[in-house]
C-alpha cells in the first residue's frame, strides 16, 4: 500500500495521481512569466484542479539548466503571497512547494503547503533533512549532481541506474534515521543526464520500484523530448503523453505535468486496460 499523509489526509498512490506545475518564475523553460497576475494564477490553478490534479506544485526558483540564482528573500517574496492567495480561494487543494531551502520550506508549510519537492535531496541545504523531520511532511527527493548551474557538466556514470539507486538508498537511510515517514523519489529527468541517459532511465524506471517508495516522474515538455524530436517545447504535448504513458507502465505513481487533462487521460486509459 503506497499512500502519503498530507495535512491529515491519506492520499492513495496505488492509483497514480497528477501534480500540476505552477511556475512563479519569469525564466522557466516552458511557461516562464506566463502566470504573473493574481487573476492568471487563480485561473490556471482552477483549470488544473478541474482537470483532475491532486496536487499543485508551486516553484519560485527556476531550476532549468543555467538558471539565475536568486536569494531566499526573493524566493519567499514570490512564493508566500501566491500560496496564501491560492489557499484562500481553494482551501482543500494539496500544495507542494518546489524548493531546496530549509527556510523557505519552514515558511511554506506554515503558510499551508503540505509537501516539499527538493531537486537537491538535501544537498544544497544541510538543514533540509532536519527541517523535514521536524515538520513531518511528505518529501520528494530528486537525483541531481551539482546544482542547476553546473548539473549538465556532471553526466559521467559507470552505471547510471545502479548509481542513482545507490544515491537514493543513502538518502532514504538518512531520512529514515530522522523518522521521516513519507518519502517520494524522483529520478530527475533532464538533471545531470544526457538525452541518451534520460531514455535509458525511462526504459528502466521499473527497477526503482525495488526501493518500495512512490515514484514521481517529471518529464513534461522537457528537452529530452523536444530536442530529440527536433521540435519546440510548445509542440511537445504528444511526446509528453507518450513518455508519461511509458513512465506509468514502468511504475510511476505521480506525474508532474504542465498539462493536467492529458496526463489524467493517460492514467484512465491505462487503468481501463488493466495495464497499471
Amino acid at each position: 500500500m503506497k499512500s502519503i499523509n498530507c495535512k491529515g489526509k491519506l492520499v492513495d498512490l496505488n492509483h497514480p495521481k497528477v501534480m500540476g506545475i505552477l511556475n512563479l518564475t519569469p525564466d522557466s523553460f516552458y511557461d516562464g512569466g506566463k502566470y504573473s497576475s493574481e487573476k492568471d494564477i487563480l485561473q490556471q490553478t482552477e483549470k488544473m484542479i478541474t482537470e483532475g490534479a491532486t496536487f499543485i506544485d508551486i516553484g519560485a526558483y527556476s531550476s532549468r539548466p543555467g538558471a539565475e540564482h536568486i536569494s531566499e528573500e526573493k524566493e519567499l517574496s514570490r512564493l508566500i503571497p501566491i500560496l496564501e492567495i491560492i489557499l484562500q480561494k481553494f482551501p482543500k487543494i494539496l500544495i507542494s512547494v518546489d524548493t531546496f531551502r530549509s527556510k523557505v520550506t519552514q515558511h511554506a508549510i506554515e503558510a499551508g503547503a503540505c509537501m516539499i519537492n527538493d531537486i537537491s535531496a538535501g544537498n544544497l541545504d544541510k538543514k533540509m533533512f532536519e527541517t523535514i523531520a521536524k515538520l513531518q511532511v511528505p518529501y520528494i527527493i530528486m537525483h541531481m549532481k551539482g546544482n542547476p548551474k553546473n548539473m549538465q557538466n556532471n553526466v559521467d556514470y559507470n552505471n547510471l541506474i545502479n548509481e542513482i539507486i545507490y544515491y537514493f538508498s543513502e538518502k532514504i537511510n538518512e531520512l529514515r534515521a530522522l523518522n521521516v515517514n513519507d518519502i517520494i523519489i524522483d529520478t530527475g529527468f533532464g538533471f545531470s543526464k544526457t538525452i541518451d541517459q534520460n531514455y535509458e532511465l525511462l526504459g528502466n524506471l521499473n527497477l526503482f520500484k525495488n526501493l518500495d517508495l512512490p515514484i514521481l516522474t517529471g518529464i513534461s515538455r522537457k528537452s529530452m523530448l523536444y530536442k530529440f524530436l527536433n521540435i519546440t517545447s510548445n509542440e511537445a504535448l504528444n511526446a509528453t503523453s507518450i513518455a508519461n504513458t511509458i513512465a506509468l507502465q514502468q511504475g510511476s505513481n505521480i506525474l508532474r505535468v504542465h498539462d493536467v487533462k492529458e496526463a489524467v487521460q493517460s492514467i484512465k486509459i491505462l487503468e481501463k486496460s488493466n495495464l497499471i
